[in-house]
């Protein structure tokens, strides 16, 4: 009979904690809290795969990069006989396609015909060969892809965007 008291409390004393903390969990602020939507690492994988599949298709070796909606790196695929310039080369057309929200090939031709975008190459990782794509769902930014290895920009580009389309149904369901 002794026990049933201190086991009753320790019951209630346990009840109050958990309500406690799972409490303050539901109470934020939804004013402070920021939600919004990234690429998946599986499914960065899968286009990068997808990617890779196109490339080689073509008969090209190259590298592969996906990065979320910051800008920071999911996936890294480089085939074997890509040059060891490429891996950085493709992150860096993924991290400019999604800081900038554009095309990398786009943004190469705006850096030609805009005097306000010439000196978007001087910019710290900014890359604007063709090759970076940015990668939305339903219009939303999640992510971008950039390869690099092709015989040219516009053919790193010609992949990713295959890339992204063949995987867009899935994206914006």
């Amino acid at each position: 009979m002794k026990h049933i008291p201190r086991l009753l409390r320790a019951a209630l004393l346990g009840f109050v904690v958990m309500t406690v903390t799972t409490t303050g969990v539901r109470a934020q602020n939804a004013d402070a809290i920021v939600e919004y939507p990234s690429l998946k690492p599986e499914t960065a994988l899968e286009l990068a795969q997808g990617a890779m599949t196109l490339c080689r298709e073509a008969g090209y070796q190259v590298a592969i990069v996906v990065v979320d909606r910051f800008g920071l790196e999911l996936v890294m695929l480089r085939d074997q006989f890509a040059g060891a310039h490429t891996p950085d080369t493709a992150r860096r057309k993924a991290w400019t396609a999604v800081s900038f929200r554009t095309s990398t090939l786009d943004l190469g031709d705006l850096v030609q015909t805009s005097p306000a975008m010439s000196q978007l190459p001087d910019i710290t990782n900014a890359l604007v060969l063709g090759g970076g794509i940015p990668v939305r769902a339903a219009g939303i930014l999640v992510g971008g892809i950039g390869i690099s290895g092709a015989p040219g920009a516009d053919l790193d580009h010609e992949c990713a965007d295959k890339a992204v389309k063949g995987l867009q149904d899935f994206l914006d369901f």
